[in-house]
């Protein structure tokens, strides 16, 4: 429930994803562009969570209840209501805490993005979708 709530929800402004450094490693503007860490636009993820990488190639999908599908439409991964992000064979790959910290399967700090919706912020971590 609200994994869908969050997918409904658009960014209001342009926010910034920072490392474990607090360095700036991308950015999410409020029509679901993303940049890299050089500003360059990498793709976008559209309001029906549609992922397109930066020549608007379809390259994922964001269902409403979490699960990340990639461009064959096979089940990468998902991201639980409660920000606990699985790979495709179900295990632990890491976690969007609700303070937005973003940890690794370790519980490790590996980013932080305030203000975006926990299924992009695991789109953009943990499944590489704009590479």
């Amino acid at each position: 429930m609200i994994v869908s709530m969050v997918m409904m929800c658009m960014v209001s402004y342009a926010q910034d994803i920072r490392n474990s450094s607090n360095m700036i490693i991308g950015k999410i503007e409020s029509d679901g562009t993303v940049h890299d860490r050089s500003n360059m636009m990498i793709g976008k993820i559209g309001s029906d969570g549609t992922v397109v990488n930066r020549n608007k190639m379809t390259v994922g999908k964001i269902e409403r209840d979490g699960t990340i599908r990639d461009r064959s439409n096979m089940m990468i991964g998902k991201v639980n209501s409660d920000g606990v992000v699985k790979d495709r064979s179900n295990m632990q790959i890491g976690r969007v805490k609700s303070d937005r910290i973003v940890v690794n399967r370790s519980n490790r700090m590996i980013g932080y993005a305030k203000d975006i919706p926990t299924t992009y912020t695991a789109v953009f971590f943990f499944f590489k979708l704009f590479e």
